[in-house]
């Protein structure tokens, strides 16, 4: 982005990434600010597209989805026909919340979220595992979630 932020903006930004629902004279205190110009700050950096959306973090366990799983997908090619088949038929399916592009050993790498080992099995083999230009999928299942964030180190 082409925005310059200064120290204030960080700030806003590091707050913001806490607690989103944090009401604009909480922040503006928090930051240093006064009301009026904190507001102003916090819309210039939505209109840079900075600050791209508000959302709500859901305990996975409380929806019943219970079991993350890595997937890790490598494609019979790389050509442009075959890695776009998969991206669209990946970016349909909810239960994957992450796709990466990898430069490595395999082509892709997904976050699966499901309700339990019975669900993802269900979910490879009947979505998965249907979309053409899969070559091989190797699932990993983490024993224990040591951290995890959607804060940027700023």
């Amino acid at each position: 982005m082409g925005c310059q932020m200064d120290h204030i903006d960080k700030k806003i930004l590091q707050v913001l990434q806490q607690h989103g629902k944090l009401p604009n004279n909480e922040l503006a205190e928090q930051v240093g600010l006064s009301p009026s110009p904190c507001l102003r700050r916090v819309k210039h950096l939505e209109d840079e597209g900075i600050i791209q959306k508000y959302v709500a973090l859901v305990d996975p366990l409380s929806v019943n989805l219970g079991l993350t799983v890595f997937a890790r997908i490598w494609l019979r090619g790389q050509d442009e026909k075959t890695v776009n088949e998969f991206v669209e038929a990946v970016t349909a399916f909810s239960e994957v919340v992450e796709c990466q592009l990898i430069a490595g050993e395999c082509d892709f790498f997904l976050r699966i979220v499901v309700e339990d080992l019975e669900a993802y099995r269900k979910f490879q083999i009947q979505h998965l595992s249907k979309i053409s230009g899969i070559q091989n999928v190797k699932t990993e299942i983490p024993l224990q979630q040591i951290k995890q964030t959607t804060a940027l180190p700023l």
